[in-house]
C-alpha cells in the first residue's frame, strides 16, 4: 500500500468531515452576513439528511436525485417556518429557531416506522466520494462569492449594519433575510445529504442543540469577514480534537483553553482583511 492509500485509509473520512464541516459554517455565515442569528442549522442538515437517505434507502433513488431532496426538503421547511420567525431578531431569534431544532428533534424520535426513531438509519449505502464533497465546497463557495458582488450582497451587508436605514433606502429586508435563511438552509441540507452517505448512519442526537453550538462556533471563531473565515473556522474544529489527541482525558480541556484564547485576542475571527490591513499599513510605515 502506498503512502497516499496508508493517509486515506486512516484519514479520510476525516478529510470529508472537514468539507462537510465547511459547507455547515458557510450556512450559517450566510445568515450571519445577513444579520440574523439563526441557530436552527443542525436542525436543517438533520431534515436533509433524513430526507437523502430515505430516498436511497426506500426509493433507490440515485444519489443526486437524493443530494437534491435533501436540498429541497429544509429549504420547503425553512421557507415555512421563516415567515413567523424572521419577525424576530438577536437572540429572539436565536431561541426561536433552537426551539424549532428541538421540535424537530422530537419528531424524528416519534416517527419510529419512517426515520427509526431513537434507533436511526442504518445500512445507507455509502456514496459520497471525495470529489463529491470537493466539488460542493468549490461550487458553494464560487456561488456565495458571487453573490457577495452583487447586489444581494450589499443589500445583506446594509441590512446588517443597519436594518432600519436598510428598509429606508428601500431595500426589501423581509424578501432578503428570507433568501438567505433559505439558502443556508440547503447549503445545510447538502451537507447533511453528503455526511449521511458517508457514515453509513444517522441519529437525531448527531443533529441537536450541541452540533448547532458547533456550527456557530466555526463560523465565529475562523470570522464573519469574509468567505475563507468559516472554512479556516471548521477546519480548526475539526482538526483540534485530532491534533491533541496526546492529551487524552484532558484533551476537551486543552481544546476549550485555545478556543477561548482564540476569542479573547481575536474577537472579529481569525480571519479579519480589516486587521489584515491595519498590519500592511503600519508595516509600510514602520519601513518607510
Amino acid at each position: 500500500m502506498s503512502g497516499f492509500e496508508n493517509f486515506w485509509a486512516i484519514y479520510g473520512n476525516l478529510v470529508l468531515t472537514l468539507g462537510t464541516n465547511a459547507l455547515l459554517a458557510l450556512s450559517i455565515w450566510l445568515t450571519l452576513a445577513c444579520g440574523m442569528l439563526a441557530m436552527a442549522n443542525a436542525a436543517f442538515m438533520g431534515i436533509g439528511a433524513y430526507a437523502a437517505a430515505l430516498l436511497t434507502m426506500n426509493y433507490e433513488a440515485s444519489f443526486p436525485l437524493a443530494l437534491a431532496g435533501g436540498m429541497v426538503a429544509p429549504a420547503i421547511v425553512a421557507a415555512l417556518i421563516g415567515l413567523p420567525t424572521l419577525r424576530l431578531s438577536g437572540v429572539y431569534l436565536a431561541m426561536a429557531t433552537l426551539g424549532f431544532g428541538e421540535v424537530v428533534r422530537v419528531v424524528v424520535l416519534n416517527t419510529d416506522s419512517i426515520t427509526g426513531g431513537a434507533l436511526g438509519l442504518n445500512g445507507i449505502p455509502q456514496m459520497t466520494e471525495w470529489w463529491h464533497v470537493l466539488l460542493a465546497v468549490v461550487v458553494v463557495l464560487f456561488i456565495l462569492w458571487r453573490m457577495r458582488k452583487s447586489k444581494v450582497g450589499r443589500a445583506f451587508d446594509a441590512i446588517r449594519g443597519d436594518e432600519t436605514a436598510a428598509g429606508l433606502m428601500g431595500i426589501d429586508v423581509r424578501s432578503n433575510k428570507m433568501l438567505a435563511f433559505v439558502a443556508g438552509a440547503m447549503i445545510a441540507g447538502l451537507a447533511g445529504a453528503l455526511n449521511a452517505h458517508l457514515t453509513f448512519f444517522i441519529g437525531p442526537s448527531e443533529y441537536g442543540f450541541d452540533r448547532g453550538v458547533e456550527i456557530l462556533t466555526m463560523a465565529i471563531l475562523g470570522g464573519i469577514g469574509g468567505l475563507a473565515g468559516p472554512v479556516l473556522g471548521s477546519v480548526i474544529i475539526t482538526t483540534l480534537p485530532e491534533l491533541l489527541r496526546g492529551f487524552a482525558d484532558f484533551r476537551l480541556v486543552v481544546n476549550g483553553v485555545i478556543l477561548v484564547v482564540i476569542v479573547l485576542f481575536l474577537p472579529q475571527g481569525i480571519w479579519d482583511p480589516a486587521r489584515f490591513k491595519r498590519w500592511m499599513r503600519q508595516g509600510g510605515k514602520r519601513h518607510a
